[in-house]
């Protein structure tokens, strides 16, 4: 019982913040719940970012969904990715059971059914409202990661984009973009761009446009274009409650890829439009990217070097990342290192690779006196986890495995007759739901390229008229030519004349000698 005593002081003394927090359960200690142990998550240091892990099956999601719904009754909105579709039950409050009665009543928190404001996205438009980007906004480095470019390429990309910045063409979707690499390839701005820029090798840009054909031919093309998706639209508040923004992806898990640059782009994206912010009490936004593994999965270094930036960086604009995955191995050192909360479900070592993973999780670990770290981390339920997060003052607190609270809505997906309403009844439904088409880049240069044909057909054909002028020779005569061909022509006729009177003489007088 010492022991209990000493371990629930610890905890308390660790997580006790004077400002507002997020309840998250309580420790667990030789495997019986310390109810008054409880564990608590500032919420000032929310946009210190952070980890929720552990191994399929084990809680991660619910993980995620309380959380969430902590943030949204602070009035703080949350953006989560749904990869399964199974999300947009936190509509709807949930209904209590026996087990869920037990573990309130086992953590001393009663179970209280609520639900929450949601807002539901998609990538095709297909399973929620649509969330557009532009191209330019995308960025080379982006499109070249989910069309899988290597460096000389993405760098070709990266000069196309800045040609399009330095002349003012607008690049809003793919058409956009095709129609400036041919240009800039074998039209007409090949030579323009040659000495500023550098020359683009017709290989380099048929493998472009071939990746960006097979991308369009996968149907995620639409993801490109307007209207563009406001992230203001993050922001929401219903009746002092944060909107929950759901990211559905349910129809495109096969482009793991997109979806995950696509979010990375939306944090950069808020990172260039937000001011600094400095410390808040509570964040402005929370984004949780799940599956983070692959986002880095075979990432380009130039890639991950932009992840490092914004993840370094967005915190000081009032927003706070939480990655979700199987392993903290899975995140690389330099992002893993600022992740300062920290929420480890159980792991497990059916396989070598398994048994490196948990060692390695294990290192980055405080020493406990509670606890022997790895036998915790493989025998963790569901529902459990091992935490630590950064206190009021930046410092990590101490190691707890500790047994979460349940989420207060439905865990799960609302019926679909209750999905497709809320999308159609949302406002970005309004918003969104109609593609806009404006004059951009493909238009401009269709235009130039037409101005320059009519040009050069025009140069040609006076060219031809001059040819055919310069080839036939004039009749007429100026005065002086026609006075000198008179006067040739009198003196031609006078000679023949005086040559014959001579001639007439001359036999006259050869015919009197004679006689």
């Amino acid at each position: 019982m010492g022991n209990q005593s000493k371990f629930a002081e610890k905890v308390v003394a660790s997580y006790n913040p004077k400002g507002a927090f997020i309840f998250l359960g309580a420790g667990l200690l030789d495997g019986e719940v310390i109810a008054a142990a409880k564990v608590n998550l500032a919420l000032k240091m929310m946009n210190r970012h952070g980890l929720i892990a552990g191994a399929t099956g084990t809680g991660k999601t619910r993980t995620l969904q309380l959380i969430a719904e902590q943030l949204s009754d602070a009035g703080v909105p949350v953006f989560l990715l749904d990869v399964k579709g199974d999300l947009s039950g936190l509509h709807q409050p949930g209904e209590s059971n026996p087990a869920l009665v037990e573990r309130g009543e086992a953590l001393e928190w009663p179970f209280v059914p609520s639900g929450f404001p949601v807002e539901l996205f998609s990538l095709s438009g297909k399973v929620g409202n649509p969330m557009r980007l532009t191209v330019e906004d995308f960025g080379p480095v982006m499109l070249g990661r989910i069309l899988e470019l290597n460096d000389t390429q993405t760098g070709v990309l990266a000069a196309v984009f800045k040609y399009a910045d330095d002349t003012k063409l607008p690049l809003v979707d793919f058409a956009d973009l095709k129609k400036l690499i041919s240009y800039l390839t074998d039209g007409p701005g090949a030579a323009e761009i040659k000495d500023s820029y550098g020359r683009i090798s017709s290989s380099t840009a048929g493998t472009i446009l071939r990746k960006l054909v097979a991308l369009e031919q996968q149907g995620v093309s639409d993801i490109f274009g307007e209207k563009e998706f406001d992230i203001n639209d993050l922001f929401g508040r219903v009746d002092g409650r944060g909107v929950i923004s759901l990211l559905n992806i349910s129809d495109i898990q096969d482009q793991p890829i997109l979806f995950s640059t696509f979010l990375l782009s939306l944090l950069a994206q808020l990172f260039k439009s937000l001011p600094e912010v400095g410390d808040l009490d509570k964040p402005k936004l929370v984004f949780f990217f799940e599956e983070a593994h692959l986002l880095f999965k075979d990432a380009p270094k130039a890639f991950l070097t932009q992840v490092e930036q914004i993840v370094r960086l967005i915190r000081s604009k009032g927003v706070g990342v939480f990655f979700c995955t199987q392993a903290p191995t899975d995140i690389p050192e330099s992002v893993l290192g600022q992740l300062g909360n920290r929420v480890q479900h159980a792991l497990r070592a059916f396989t070598p690779n398994d048994a490196e993973a948990l060692r390695k999780t294990v290192k980055t670990y405080p020493h406990s006196e509670f606890y022997e770290i790895d036998r915790v981390l493989t025998s963790l339920g569901t529902g459990q986890a091992l935490i630590t997060v950064l206190n009021d003052k930046g410092i990590p607190t101490e190691v707890v495995a500790t047994h979460l609270i349940p989420p207060r809505a439905v865990m799960g997906p609302v019926d679909d007759p209750t999905y497709q309403q809320l999308v159609k009844a949302s406002s970005m439904y309004t918003k969104y739901h109609e593609s806009v088409d404006r004059r951009s880049a493909a238009e401009i240069l269709a235009e130039k390229i037409q101005i320059q044909t009519e040009r050069v057909e025009k140069e040609e054909s006076e060219q031809q008229r001059s040819k055919s002028r310069g080839g036939r020779k004039s009749t007429r005569q100026t005065p002086l030519e026609a006075a000198q061909k008179a006067a040739t022509t009198t003196l031609a006729r006078e000679g023949t004349k005086l040559l014959a009177r001579l001639a007439n003489g001359l036999l006259a007088a050869m015919f009197r000698k004679r006689r």
